[in-house]
């Protein structure tokens, strides 16, 4: 039987990178999956190329107390209850402490601490009613040994750590995980983007010698979506190649 037979799970940030890998392997092991996204219409598209019918876009914004919430009761009322919760959605607005604005700061927190309290506590609210349930959150290596240039995201990934932690205790006696993520470099458009100097002083970090791939995060999801990490709760798995061990 597939790792996640018949049960249904919301991704936000869901259209593209990381969240549409996550979707993609959620599908292949038998989920029903809701794309939750800010953009619409690459979640429509995403959730097309799925297809089978096991894959519905929503538009959300996950600073948004209105949006997370009905989010959520959409994928009760489409698909009959909420099993997995990925909160995956975030922004990047780098720049130098001395050239970041407090809207560029402002905007990040928001969007990866915020959305994710807002994503972990709407899930939390209807799997404890049902008792069970996985949150994965995910977090970022740059939450562990914080990036030049990123004193926002950073922050932001390290919050995310010690939110995963507290809401693990919170929901624990009630069946429902709560989980973190923290992938290393990973290859994506913008990674492929990086001038070829930057990436290959990266790679030098990495004793696996290579970037990841958005279908190894998503193993690592799933895996904390199924009854395989049935026992853990309030922990962060690292996705780095050994980067920063």
């Amino acid at each position: 039987m597939d790792l996640l037979e018949d049960r249904t799970a919301v991704v936000t940030g869901g259209a593209q990178g990381l969240g549409r890998a996550i979707a993609e392997r959620f599908v292949a092991e038998g989920a029903r999956v809701v794309i939750a996204d800010i953009d619409l219409d690459a979640a429509a598209a995403c959730a097309f190329e799925l297809g089978d019918g096991r894959a519905l876009a929503v538009r959300c914004d996950v600073t948004s107390e209105t949006d997370v919430d009905a989010l959520v009761k959409l994928a009760r009322g489409e698909f009959n209850g909420l099993d997995v919760m990925v909160n995956n959605a975030g922004v990047l607005r780098d720049a130098t402490m001395r050239k970041m604005t407090l809207d560029d700061f402002r905007t990040v927190i928001d969007i990866h601490i915020q959305g994710t309290w807002l994503g972990t506590r709407a899930a939390a609210n209807v799997m404890r009613e049902q008792g069970s349930g996985s949150i994965v959150n995910m977090s970022s290596i740059s939450g562990k040994v914080g990036n030049l240039g990123q004193t926002n995201y950073s922050a932001a990934k390290a919050g995310i750590v010690g939110l995963t932690k507290a809401a693990a205790k919170e929901v624990a006696h009630l069946g429902v995980r709560v989980n973190a993520i923290q992938p290393g470099l990973i290859r994506t458009p913008m990674t492929e983007s990086m001038r070829r100097d930057i990436w290959e002083q990266r790679l030098k970090d990495i004793p696996m010698q290579r970037f990841g791939e958005p279908a190894e995060v998503a193993a690592v999801a799933c895996f904390l979506a199924s009854d395989l990490s049935s026992y853990m709760t309030g922990t962060v798995l690292e996705v780095t190649g050994g980067r920063h061990m």
